[in-house]
């Protein structure tokens, strides 16, 4: 008899993705299979609304990608710290009937039903955010610089794919300068097409700004084998060629001079070179200012 009190109802809960630079993998994501966000409460009387449904937060590493899996298509990029995206939206709440009451009819039966949520197969993929990528066969000796270049702890052994997850390590400059350098997956001929870890190697170089290709000095054919990492790379997106690139003779303790001109003069001109050696703390000072000057050339 006093008209209609119906409230609005409550909005469904949205699924969100946060960036934290705190975080450096997905690995913690294998927990959320399957991740459903509560409806909104109904409405209630005395033009009482009802609450929305609780969010659910996805804490993510910067540099990961999110992605319709059905489509492949990419819905949102998690760059910066505390950023935050709606990747799946709750449905929006209905109306309750006090909203249709009206001079011709004060006592409206009748209300606006909820919409239906958004579901749908979704992927997160991470790309690392990384100044300088280490690029080269599986045992070529990334592991072992980046250790020794920095506080850095990734596996190392003598066998293929001892590093399975990009490993990551701040790398101390003069003056208290420093850059970030990736540890990546080995590569392989033919990872291009998915052979070895294929696609999870290669996705992490695109967002690098210089790519460090490590060449150990035992190698049989130094030239080709630089031919090989750089066709993979031109196979997968031929962008990554634009990149600046530095090529590092590792293991080269074992050299003596002569071995090192005659290893140089196979290298491809115009990409500069340094022979390293990790273990024998050799070249490292050198190979540190080219990459720092690639790394501030563009702001120079």
């Amino acid at each position: 008899m006093a008209g209609p009190d119906g409230g609005n109802g409550g909005r469904g809960g949205h699924i969100i993705l946060r960036g934290n630079s705190q975080l450096w993998t997905l690995l913690h994501m294998r927990y959320y299979k399957n991740v459903l966000a509560k409806d909104g409460e109904n409405g209630r009387k005395n033009n009482s609304s009802g609450h929305d449904g609780p969010d659910i937060i996805l804490e993510v590493p910067l540099g990961t990608v999110a992605k319709d899996e059905e489509t492949g298509e990419t819905e949102a990029e998690i760059l910066e710290d505390g950023q935050e995206m709606i990747w799946v939206k709750g449905g929006r709440g209905g109306l309750g009937n006090a909203n249709f009451a009206t001079p011709t009819n004060q006592a409206p039966e009748y209300a606006q039903p909820g919409e239906m949520g958004s579901e749908g197969w979704k992927a997160l993929e991470l790309k690392i955010l990384a100044d300088v990528g280490l690029v080269g066969f599986p045992n070529a000796g990334k592991s072992t610089l980046l250790s020794v270049v920095s506080a850095a702890k990734p596996k190392i052994a003598n066998y293929a794919f001892t590093t399975l997850v990009p490993q990551l390590g701040i790398v101390s400059y003069r003056d208290n300068k420093s850059f970030c350098m990736a540890d990546l997956p080995g590569i392989i001929e033919g990872a291009a097409e998915g052979k070895g870890l294929g696609h999870r190697f290669l996705r992490h170089i695109e967002r690098n700004s210089v790519l460090l290709f490590l060449i150990p000095a035992d190698s049989n054919d130094h030239a080709k084998e630089f031919d090989i990492l750089l066709n993979e790379l031109e196979q997968y997106n031929p962008e990554l060629l634009h990149k600046k690139i530095i090529i590092a003779i590792s293991k080269s303790d074992m050299l003596d001079d002569e071995l090192k001109h005659a290893i140089a003069a196979t290298l491809p001109k115009g990409v500069p070179h340094v022979f390293i050696s990790s273990l024998a703390n050799q070249g490292l000072v050198e190979l540190k200012d080219m990459l720092w000057g690639d790394l501030t050339a563009d702001l120079a």
